[in-house]
């Protein structure tokens, strides 16, 4: 290990004991706190604060005008914005916070180019801004390109990456076709864009209710002078945004969970190009999630924002036509309509297997001319999801994963979202937003680095899974006794293959069913409710189907 990293570990370790330190006491003391600047951030702090309900702070830790680093170069602005909150009134999430820094920004600064970034991504190629700004300030395309993406690419995933956190289809695969029409679109983090894209289309320019908060505004003062400072605080009141049209017509855009597909989806219908690109070294890196749950939750919550679009006044299948053509509209709807798979995988886990069980073809014969047909589909669709995963540098193994995690999704976190919003379209009250945690501990991550899925969790998700598995199992095993006893197995074979297809991919749920005794087994009462709604349907499904013979 070099000194630099031996360096980086200590300082690390240190700032986790300063940080568990101030947890444990509920307050950051003073022992903490460098210099007048540090303290007078802190002092804005106090007991009555709450994260739902506390007053605006922004305090600048860095002015490029005076900082420095230890060699003598200025450093770069350094601002720490915490918007005010009240729970009177919405704050939108992450979409809010944006336009927050958006108007801060804009009341200090101005710069014309603007980087998204999650906390949990950094830069990995310092060339990455000049990347951008090829595109953004080239004289040709300057007035047409609203923001450049750059894929998600993840450290810290496992070899075979079991979850499919890559995520290769909507981070690498999908925007190149996205690309040969109106551009990438933008996935959250890794993004440059031009500050008048937030303003309304290339040839409409939407004016802030404030002249300081323009695109083409000049800040001719310093920031730290008292009337920034007065303005920065106002823009970033809760009750700021009443009666304008941030959110709507300027900024990010609100009225979907995926605010960041959303906004790019609503760039694009106002006029705007993008471009997605992507250099063999990745311009950033993240953390993606390292347990099953947390990647179930995360895609659920995409699942419902991406429906919450589908079935609003800007649908892409109503105003994205309308707006920019079928074909990108299209591509906008495939990618909001995810959760809407979890029908047809659904009935595919259950029905051909209860049938077998009941010794019911509802296939073609092997050797019936139909049966070339569904051959067809299953070769044609696998075959071409392969190819489009090997030759975007992804390993047999991984694909194998992603098809089998995206199996998993239909019967979890796209059926629940699915469920999820029809229930709150319908005004029924269900749970509330949930960030993805992507921190755990050390024998967890021992468990992922050796492939083992963590079932840990008592998830009502987790229920129709095991319970799909165990049916798969049931019926293969029984559709091998009726073979073994003289059934003709070409009225069976397509039923067959499908349950022994799912029980192969079910062999991580067997072995933290039965085989596990770590904590990332599956709990024994998930697996006693899963085996009594796997007997219950089965029980009711040949009991209908006997008084449908009588």
């Amino acid at each position: 290990m070099t000194l630099r990293m031996l360096q980086l570990q200590t300082m690390y370790h240190s700032m986790k004991i300063k940080v568990e330190n101030v947890v444990k006491r509920g307050k950051v003391g003073d022992e903490y706190i460098i210099g007048e600047e540090g303290q007078k951030a802190f002092n804005k702090w106090k007991d009555s604060f709450t994260r739902q309900d506390h007053p605006t702070v922004i305090q600048v830790l860095l002015q490029n005008s005076k900082d420095k680093d230890i060699i003598g170069h200025l450093m770069p602005n350094l601002i720490y914005v915490c918007r005010q909150k009240s729970r009177t009134s919405p704050h939108h999430f992450k979409a809010g916070a944006l336009n927050v820094l958006l108007r801060v920004s804009a009341t200090m600064t101005n710069a014309p180019i603007i980087l998204t970034l999650d906390c949990d991504v950094y830069s990995n190629d310092p060339s990455t801004p000049l990347r951008a700004l090829c595109y953004l300030f080239s004289p040709q395309d300057q007035s047409k390109f609203g923001f450049i993406q750059f894929p998600q690419i993840f450290n810290g995933i496992n070899k075979n990456d079991i979850y499919a956190c890559e995520f290769k289809r909507l981070f690498q695969i999908n925007p190149v076709g996205f690309d040969g029409l109106n551009g990438g679109n933008y996935v959250g983090t890794g993004c440059f864009f031009s500050r008048r894209a937030f303003f309304g289309g290339p040839s409409k320019l939407v004016s802030p209710e404030i002249p300081e908060l323009g695109p083409y505004n000049v800040v001719d003062k310093p920031i730290q002078s008292q009337p920034i400072m007065e303005l920065a605080h106002k823009v970033a009141g809760c009750n700021y945004e009443n009666q304008t049209k941030w959110g709507y017509e300027m900024g990010v855009r609100y009225g979907s969970l995926v605010e960041d597909s959303f906004t790019s989806y609503r760039l694009h219908c106002e006029g705007w190009k993008s471009i997605f690109c992507n250099p063999k070294r990745p311009a950033f890196l993240g953390d993606a999630p390292n347990t099953l749950i947390d990647m179930l939750n995360q895609h659920k919550r995409w699942a419902i924002g991406l429906l919450e679009v589908v079935f609003s006044k800007f649908s892409p299948l109503t105003f994205g036509i309308r707006s920019m053509g079928l074909p990108m509209s299209l591509a906008y709807a495939q990618l909001g309509c995810w959760a809407i798979w979890s029908i047809p995988i659904t009935i595919y886990a259950f029905l051909p297997q209860v049938a077998l069980i009941n010794g019911i073809s509802i296939f073609p014969n092997v050797s019936e001319p139909r049966f070339l047909f569904y051959v067809f589909l299953f070769l044609g669709a696998y075959g071409q999801d392969f190819q489009d995963f090997i030759l975007s540098s992804g390993t047999v193994e991984r694909w194998w994963n992603d098809q089998r995690i995206w199996m998993i999704k239909g019967l979890t976190c796209y059926l629940f979202g699915f469920m999820e919003f029809f229930l709150k379209f319908l005004g029924i009250s269900t749970h509330g937003f949930n960030v993805t945690s992507k921190v755990i501990d050390d024998k967890q991550h021992k468990r992922y680095e050796q492939g083992m899925y963590e079932f840990g969790v008592p998830s009502p998700m987790f229920v129709p899974l095991v319970t799909a598995a165990i049916i798969n199992l049931l019926s293969f095993c029984w559709g091998l006794v009726e073979v073994f006893r003289g059934s003709k197995l070409e009225g069976l074979f397509v039923q067959m293959f499908i349950t022994g297809f799912v029980v192969v991919n079910s062999w991580p749920i067997y072995e933290a069913m039965v085989l596990r005794s770590d904590k990332g087994k599956i709990p024994i009462r998930t697996t006693l409710i899963s085996i009594f709604l796997a007997w219950g349907l089965v029980a009711a499904a040949s009991l209908t189907l006997k008084e449908l013979k009588l």
